[in-house]
């Protein structure tokens, strides 16, 4: 059985507390005091009242369960508690109305229509509803919240635990010599140039220190980042690796989770092989399903360095936890790539300094 096609145990509870008074007070309203004196009449009841007030409930129960399956975030409790108001009073409505309509066509004990005891029984019903729904829809925001918070932390451990990676990685013996002894060529060699190269280096660092105060970034952002930390390998590769950035505007807003763009350039400069006469070539592009699409042509090294993919999963995680569906892998003989859902944030994002275009 699917998992939305089942019931809890606080429904249940919930159904064994409020059962058997609507049980009596309907009881009453169908034969007032002749309820103490006839049998029969809770006799009838069971097959007539408690059978169907139980399915009612079990469809009702599981409607809800669906609703918080497709509905379930704290930014869509507005419009999956008005539609479980509205399942709500169909349900209650239509169970009360069918049992007295029942009753009087049948002329069961005697009984006849009431308008007054209608009324009174549909109140008393969509009452008793309304309070356990309300107890209900409370526990479960309560836990969604909590689960919310969860995610959060975890989102913020994932965003510090990848800026760590990323910066021990430009901070490691092998990338700050390959940096010093360039800048101290460029010095040498070409002065105005070597000042464009430390000014990239200062605007990486830098904004390897800003992003860990937050777990998603601008992409305006996080594409001048790349654009500087790709001027850092340049200066190293040259003419073996190059980027194309086809970005249109109106996603500048949007956000991605912190570095990402950053360890996918290093996943594909790490693990492919780049010369000038076979280039590295990444494309960073977007296209109109809000999707960043990042893409490199395979050339796989010979001897393959360890790969723990963690990474990868880094990303992933990142967006399971902000419930964002899309995040792709696809790898074929010619080419890796990986599909990074835009994420749209009415919130303004904090520029950092020294990565303005």
């Amino acid at each position: 059985m699917r998992q939305w096609a089942s019931v809890g145990k606080l429904e249940w509870y919930a159904f064994l507390a409020t059962a058997p008074i609507l049980w009596i007070a309907l009881n009453y309203l169908l034969f007032e005091e002749e309820i103490f004196r006839d049998p029969r009449i809770w006799l009838l009841s069971i097959p007539l009242i408690c059978l169907p007030g139980l399915v009612a409930w079990y469809l009702h129960c599981l409607l809800n369960r669906r609703l918080r399956q497709a509905f379930g975030t704290l930014d869509q409790t507005g419009l999956r508690l008005s539609l479980q108001v509205v399942a709500l009073l169909l349900l209650a409505s239509g169970f009360v109305l069918s049992l007295f309509c029942v009753y009087d066509r049948a002329g069961i004990l005697g009984y006849r229509w009431e308008g007054a005891d209608v009324q009174l029984g549909l109140l008393l019903s969509l009452g008793l509803c309304f309070l356990v729904e309300t107890l209900s829809e409370a526990d479960y925001t309560f836990l969604k919240y909590k689960e919310s918070k969860d995610d959060v932390r975890s989102l913020e451990q994932l965003a510090e635990y990848q800026e760590f990676e990323s910066l021990k990685n430009l901070i490691n013996p092998h990338f700050l010599f390959n940096c010093l002894n360039t800048l101290s060529s460029l010095i040498a060699e070409d002065p105005p140039r070597a000042g464009r190269f430390l000014d990239e280096l200062s605007k990486v660092y830098r904004y390897l220190l800003f992003s860990n105060q937050q777990a998603l970034s601008a992409l305006e952002n996080e594409i001048n980042f790349i654009r500087s930390y790709y001027q850092l390998l340049k200066t190293r590769y040259g003419n073996a690796l190059e980027l194309n950035v086809d970005v249109a505007p109106l996603y500048h807003r949007y956000l991605i989770p912190s570095l990402s763009l950053q360890l996918l350039v290093e996943n594909a400069v790490k693990h492919n092989i780049a010369s000038n006469d076979h280039p590295l070539v990444i494309d960073i592009f977007t296209t109109e399903g809000n999707q960043l699409i990042v893409n490199n042509n395979l050339q796989r090294k010979l001897v393959k360095g360890i790969s723990t993919h963690i990474g990868l999963e880094n990303i992933k995680m990142k967006y399971q936890l902000l419930h964002q569906a899309g995040f792709q892998i696809i790898e074929d003989e010619k080419n890796f790539t990986v599909a990074l859902p835009l994420i749209w944030e009415q919130a303004r994002t904090i520029s950092p300094p020294g990565l303005k275009p």
